[in-house]
Order: C-alpha cells, then structure tokens, then sequence
C-alpha cells in the first residue's frame, strides 16, 4: 500500500490571527466608492485609509500605534476634489504617501510624525496628465521618486516626484481600461492587465511590450497580475463559468500556463499580494471572508495551496505591511490590515516555533528603506536590485526625511531679477521643525483658550452658588 508523502514546507502550518479588539482601529467611515483597489496601504509607521467625505475625496493617516475608537475629529488628508481611488507608501520614505483621485490627479504628501492639528491640505506636489480619472498607483520598488500611475484614460504614465515632472507616457499600449499595474523586484518591467483580455509585459523605458498573452483567464470579469520570483507572472481571473482561478506563467513561454488551477465561484475580484521572501502569494477577494496563502516552488504542481484564514465578515479592503514592519520575535511573517465598514482589523500571519531566537529560514535580508538608484540614473537605462537589510535586531523607521521637490524653472538660463526670494522659494526652505513649533504653538494656544473659558463658567457658576447662600 502506497502512502501519500507530504511536502515538507516550513510555511504549511502557517495560521491568521485577529488581534485584540483594542488593538483595532474602530470608528473609521470606509470608502464606499467602486473601485478595485485595495483603499488601504500600511508602512513600519502609518496605517493609511480612504474615508468617505463630503465635497471631495479624503483618507485618514493614523499612526501604528494609535489603535482604539478614533476621534470623529481626527485630522484628514483632504485635497482632492473628488473621490480617492488609491493610495500607496513611498517605499523609501515612510512619511511620503501618494494618491490618485477621480478628479484625474495624482498628489504626493508629506505625514509629519506628530498628529496634526487640522486636516493637511496641501500637497508636497500635484500631478497633472491625465484626462479621466486616475485609478492605480504605484512607487518603483528601487528608485527613489519614481512614481506609476495609470488613468481611465489608458494611459500609463512614470513621474519624477522629485521634480514634479513626466518622465514617459506609454500611451499606445492599452485599447481599453487598465485594471492593474505591478513592478518586478527592480524596476525594470511592468505587468499590467486591461479590459481587452490581455495580459502585457512592458519594458517602460523602451516603452515596448516584450510579451503578450490574450485571455489567460477566459471569463470576462477583471484579471489582476502580479510579478513574482525569477521573472514568472502569477494571475488572477475568472473561467468562462464564472469560477474564480489563479495562473502561473513563464515570460520565456506565455503560450501555456505553468499551473492553473479553479478555486470556487464567488464574483468578488481576488487581490494578490505576494512575499517574495518566502514566495507566498496571498489572495484577498473583495467581499471575501477569507484569505488563501499558496506557496510557489519550482516543483509540480508549483502553486501548493497552503491554508485559508477566514473570519465572518467580509473586507472591504486590504492593507498589506511591508516585511520590516512586522514583529520577527513573534515569528510573524506576514500581516494584512482588513476593512470593515466602521473599522479597520489586523490580522496577523505567524509560523508557530518553539524557540524564541531569530528564526534566519523565516526572515532572509530583505529590501530595506534605501533607494537603489536616483530617478535620471534608471531612466537612462540603469538597474539594480533592492537594497537589503537584515532583520535581526527588528527594523527602527528611520526619522522623518522631508521629500523636497525641485521644480525646473524656465527663467534659469536668464540672470536673477535681484537679491528677492520668491514665495515658493522661501516656502520650500520651510524646515519640518518649525512647522513642528508652529503647530505645537497653534495646540497650545487652542489649550490656553479652552482653559480660559473653562475658568469663566467655574466663576460665573461660583458667583451663582454664592449669590444663592447669601
């Protein structure tokens, strides 16, 4: 009698975990917008959410550590005047955030690491290029300011956020609306979906598509694609009757899929996020209750379905932390921050081990906060591989670093009108440390004059009492 081996993975007991109800974020009105988008993004720092607002669009930043009820009155990231669709971290500063609206633009803000006072209005830098509204973000995992972003216009277009400058714009390559965009590990490929069935692989540089696979899911709702380890694609999409399936492909060899497999027949779109440190693919639906996790390997059937997380109620959303930002004395390899209609949950992804020493198989060095290259260095063709760091002694965020923009003034080449500096110019010397006395200065001011009041209706009531006796 044969007996059936079991693979061995260190990654098959894995198993989710809901934190604590006062280790959530409670009381938060979630984007009710229609969009595919994940309307959450998370860094070592900062939870990020896209909020419903009246009269434009708006997310909230809460600090990591500011969990419970948050206060209807807690300051927003308000400028867009229409809805936010998405958000994403600069992975090399986490105090820079970007969004894009449905107002066609895309704004990049700085988060101070103090809360502020009011809601931030002003963004560092605007992005205008789009003429319908912008749907996808996304930072180049290794040069720093470089920032994706694609439109309902079917335009993909690559900005200098250091400059606030376009750098490319692939804009013959879409026939119809883009559903997403992904990096691979360096920055030199792009993968996107698109409502004409098509799956691209683009080098944006020589802005030329290197490959192309029509229908690699046969239904007609969306497909989502993401990069994953040594240049294969791992997808997303429906078959012809409406199952939900996931793909693994081969660039070399797009004709056939290396794994397809169905997995059920909810309609809700799957989410991929994907550790490249373990090869974990992790797929969210919108309007799930569960997360599956599969393990990609270079043995058949190469994507091993590991397990499943599910709780009662579905996401509206997922935020997923990037790898330095979890806990490594608790053996967590992965963590997911889920929207609810009021709240926002963590849910923690842990590898059960008995020692309580660095475990060096669960966390190999991983890319760290550094860029790798300058935004003119990948743009004139260079590439090179994240910079890694070791998790070891857990990961500090470095302090806040101020994003400057530097924007090309055509008056340059013509000598100055004088010794007269120019609002913007005085402006952009404005240090975060002073901003930081300013608003402390404004609090205070705030404390002083609530006080005062306080203080008058304790007399005026103390006059009544003893106006009263007498």
């Amino acid at each position: 009698m044969s007996r059936r081996v079991v693979r061995q993975s260190k990654f098959r007991h894995v198993f989710g975990q809901p934190v604590k109800a006062d280790q959530m974020y409670e009381d938060i009105r979630v984007s009710k917008v229609t969009c595919d988008s994940s309307f959450c993004a998370v860094n070592p720092k900062f939870v990020a959410i896209i909020v419903e607002s009246g009269g434009g669009g708006a997310f909230i930043v809460l600090p990591l550590a500011k969990t419970g009820r948050v206060d209807k009155n807690h300051p927003l990231v308000t400028g867009h005047t229409a809805p936010v669709l998405d958000i994403d971290w600069c992975p090399h500063n986490d105090n820079v955030i970007a969004s894009a609206s449905e107002d066609t633009t895309v704004m990049v803000w700085q988060i101070p690491d103090y809360v502020p006072v009011r809601n931030i209005t002003e963004p560092v830098v605007t992005l205008e290029g789009h003429s319908k509204r912008v749907s996808i973000i996304s930072w180049h995992p290794t040069a720093r300011n470089v920032l994706l972003s694609a439109g309902c216009d079917n335009l993909v277009i690559l900005w200098n956020v250091g400059t606030g400058e376009m750098l490319l714009a692939l804009d013959d390559m879409h026939t119809d609306l883009i559903y997403n965009v992904g990096w691979n590990r360096n920055g030199s490929l792009l993968v996107t979906t698109c409502k004409d069935k098509k799956v691209r692989v683009i080098d944006p540089r020589k802005q030329q598509i290197i490959a192309e696979k029509t229908k690699p899911h046969d239904g007609t709702r969306p497909i989502r694609a993401i990069f994953v380890a040594d240049g294969k694609i791992f997808t997303t999409g429906f078959s012809k009757m409406s199952e939900r399936q996931l793909g693994l492909w081969d660039l070399n060899n797009f004709e056939e899929p290396i794994a397809l497999q169905e997995m059920d027949t909810s309609n809700g779109v799957l989410l991929p996020f994907y550790d490249a440190d373990s090869s974990i693919v992790y797929l969210c639906g919108k309007g799930d209750s569960s997360i599956r996790y599969f393990e990609i390997t270079d043995e058949a059937p190469y994507v091993h379905y590991l397990n499943t997380y599910s709780s009662k109620e579905p996401q509206r959303g997922m935020g997923f932390m990037p790898k330095r930002g979890l806990d490594v004395s608790k053996c967590e390899i992965a963590r997911f921050f889920k929207l609810h209609e009021r709240k926002c949950e963590p849910i923690v992804m842990t590898v059960p081990r008995k020692s309580d020493l660095f475990q060096d198989d669960l966390y190999p060095d991983t890319p760290g906060p550094e860029p790798a290259l300058e935004a003119d260095e990948w743009l004139s063709g260079k590439d090179a591989e994240p910079i890694l760091i070791s998790l070891r002694d857990g990961y500090v965020p470095i302090k806040n670093r101020e994003l400057k923009v530097v924007k090309k003034n055509i008056l340059d080449s013509k000598p100055p009108p004088g010794p007269r500096r120019s609002h913007s110019t005085c402006e952009s010397d404005f240090s975060p440390a002073l901003e930081e006395v300013l608003e402390e200065i404004r609090a205070l001011k705030e404390m002083v004059q609530a006080q005062e009041k306080r203080i008058s209706d304790l007399e005026n009531k103390l006059c009544q009492f003893t106006n009263g006796t007498d």
